[in-house]
């Protein structure tokens, strides 16, 4: 049986995904809220791990304001 292939995105696709600011994806990576992949300079997420994030309820913002408390 084989392992399905991490679906990784940039974090400009991940904030464009969650409808935040590429600092609210890089502040929930360092606070452990969401899982940072890649190397040392180019960090991705996982797309399956934002959408679940999405799909629970996370805040988006509705207006100026970025959700950044997840």
């Amino acid at each position: 049986m084989t392992t399905p292939r991490r679906r990784t995105v940039s974090t400009e696709l991940a904030a464009l995904a969650m409808g935040v600011s590429e600092a609210t994806i890089r502040k929930w990576a360092s606070r452990g809220k969401i899982t940072r992949y890649g190397r040392k300079q180019r960090a991705e997420y996982d797309l399956d791990e934002l959408l679940a994030l999405r799909e629970r309820g996370l805040p988006l913002p509705t207006g100026g304001r970025q959700a950044a408390s997840l």
